[in-house]
């Protein structure tokens, strides 16, 4: 019995995908199976379908998870999903039925086929196809010379997302700089810190940034979704920002390498033409308000030109990923839609400043009490109004909550947006009802508004690395870092997008690190980055019960003179799962930690699994 779990973990480590057909589209073709290494090598049609094998396995996102739930934000403390039925993963998440054998994050089917253990089997299928392929590049046949140089500085780049991605999801992980045979001595392996992969993620992104026919952006539809030297720097950022955070740093201050890395990482970027998408290209779409830039910018495809419309996305997914179908927006019975899906939550709400700058909420003591019935409310905030909660927000607010008074294009009619007890889109708290908010709110950031139809449909791809995003990375590292004045730069460059003023220069360091933190929660709403930035942030005897245990809903009534009252409300009368130490990591899979366990005598699995 060991030998055969020794075995599946060789092939999780040494995956045999390595015969791929022709195709007129590199990144099209597919694996074979018939051909043997070196008729391969010896074809450079078939040296690129080798090169493309290391782009499979890119983890879908969006709405394209196991029932078109998205997992990692319905699992954070932004939403809260509509319906739990029985048999889907997210119900798994908030009941706590999750081990190291079946996790359910872990193992989701995202639109790959599903099957177990996904996270970590693909990623290291990746991790050792890219190191194939870099092993080999140099004696391959290839079209042009110039394609060896890219083609190795590709995969470079792939490895390091990959490593990237494990690192998320699992922390510690072991450094393979090369391929391991099947006859390897593993009793040496050991798990390596998220330092030193963050520095081995960089040292593949350094190589990648030399490459000189690597290019900085893609620039035509038949290259894309290749990787570029932006991601690289994206990617070098990233790995340092979580090798720094609390959870992941092992009592050592990396703050100050993260910060020279990111201020570096931006410095680049604008030098090679990445900038903040500021200003709408369809006011007749989107509207001339302060937030439409940032809901075009998440709600269409980059384009590939040497002149792009979008300067600012990094790395975007190749097709499709949003899979918006009134799925995760209105729902609520409206005609030709399906499930209401993950509902923003009141705490979400919460985090959105009034426009003069003033969090509306103490941001070091949010709630007064345990379930978050009771506000703190900043005393220096003198525009908020309980009694009209929803007047002079942050212009994002608007672009990415769906709220009482809200209006949308719906079968081509204005609908206006009734949370009201008795209105046409009124929360329910029926778990088994999945037409309804159970938070009292919508989400709306990645649909694009006024569709004349009523089956709005929104395939746009999933945005990986954007700019607006790597420019928080460099504000947070900077201001843990003691540079107080480049983190409100970098912050501010971001808030000004949307019309939102600077933060303060008063601010002490502790006072700026709390603003920043909300601004990337604010910013990055529903693209996937508060799920990890809640558990970095977490010291590795941490939980998250501060956060992710209770939730609130806005119960709103109409009154006879047509105003409206405001009482906050647990979305439900238990705590919701997903909260305790060991969720801040997920589980490796059952029997490869044990088997790693037993080969190398030491511990291998993740605290409390």
């Amino acid at each position: 019995m060991q030998d055969m779990k020794f075995q599946r973990l060789l092939w999780i480590i040494l995956p045999l995908a390595l015969f791929f057909n022709n195709c007129a589209d590199v990144l099209d073709m597919a694996p074979d199976g018939n051909m043997q290494m070196d008729e391969v090598l010896s074809d450079p049609n078939k040296v690129e379908a080798l090169l493309n094998s290391c782009y499979n396995n890119i983890p879908q996102k969006g709405f394209t998870y196991w029932f078109y739930e998205n997992l990692p934000i319905a699992a954070s403390d932004d939403a809260y999903t509509s319906y739990e039925a029985a048999d889907d993963p997210i119900t798994g998440i908030y009941s706590d039925a999750n081990s190291a054998s079946s996790h359910h994050m872990r193992d989701a089917y995202d639109g790959h086929g599903g099957g177990n253990n996904d996270y970590w089997i693909r990623s290291w299928q990746q991790i050792r196809l890219c190191t194939q392929f870099i092993e080999l590049i140099d004696e391959s046949a290839v079209n042009r010379e110039t394609d060896r140089g890219r083609f190795k500085a590709e995969a470079r780049v792939l490895r390091a997302f990959f490593y990237m991605e494990l690192i998320k999801w699992f922390g510690k992980v072991p450094i393979l700089e090369a391929t391991v045979p099947f006859d390897a001595d593993f009793s040496t392996m050991t798990r390596s810190s998220v330092y030193d992969v963050a520095k081995f993620i960089a040292s593949d992104c350094d190589a990648a940034l030399t490459e000189p026919n690597l290019p900085w952006r893609i620039d035509h539809q038949d290259d894309a979704m290749r990787v570029t030297k932006a991601l690289a720097l994206a990617l070098k950022t990233k790995a340092m920002l979580f090798a720094a955070s609390p959870l992941h740093n092992e009592g050592e201050d990396h703050w100050e390498e993260a910060y020279t890395t990111a201020k570096d990482a931006v410095a680049k970027l604008k030098a090679n033409g990445y900038e903040l998408f500021t200003k709408t290209t369809q006011p007749a779409v989107y509207g001339t308000g302060p937030g439409a830039a940032l809901r075009q910018l998440v709600s269409q495809n980059a384009d590939y030109s040497a002149t792009p419309r979008d300067k600012e996305t990094i790395f975007q997914i190749r097709s499709g990923g949003l899979f918006v179908w009134h799925i995760g927006y209105i729902g609520s019975n409206m005609p030709n839609t399906y499930k209401c899906g993950a509902s923003p939550t009141q705490e979400l709400v919460d985090a959105f400043e009034t426009i003069d700058g003033q969090p509306i909420l103490n941001l070091e003591k949010p709630y007064l009490d345990e379930k978050h019935l009771q506000p703190n409310y900043n005393a220096s905030n003198t525009l908020y109004d309980p009694n009209n909660p929803y007047a002079n927000r942050d212009p994002r607010f608007d672009e990415t909550v769906l709220h009482n008074g809200s209006t949308i294009v719906f079968d081509s009619k204005t609908v206006e947006i009734e949370t009201f007890i008795g209105g046409a889109h009124a929360p329910n708290f029926d778990i088994t009802d999945k037409s309804f908010s159970r938070t009292g709110y919508y989400p709306t950031k990645m649909v694009t508004p006024g569709a004349s139809g009523n089956n709005q449909i929104n395939s746009s791809n999933w945005k990986y690395y954007r700019l607006g995003e790597t420019l928080l990375d460099l504000a947070e590292a900077a201001a843990e870092a003691g540079h107080l004045n480049d983190a409100r730069a970098a912050a501010n460059e971001v808030r000004a997008r949307s019309g939102m003023p600077d933060l303060p220069a008063s601010l002490s360091q502790e006072e700026l690190i709390l603003r920043i933190r909300n601004e990337r929660r604010v910013e990055l709403a529903w693209e996937e980055q508060r799920y990890f930035d809640l558990r970095r942030w977490q010291k590795p005897t941490g939980n998250l019960s501060e956060t992710c245990k209770w939730f609130t809903a806005m119960v709103i009534t109409k009154k006879n003179d047509g105003g409206f009252s405001y009482t906050r409300q647990n979305v439900s009368s238990s705590s919701r799962g997903g909260w305790q130490n060991r969720d801040l990591l997920l589980p490796l899979p059952l029997e490869e930690a044990a088997t790693l366990e037993a080969v190398t005598g030491q511990k291998w699995q993740n605290t409390g699994w």
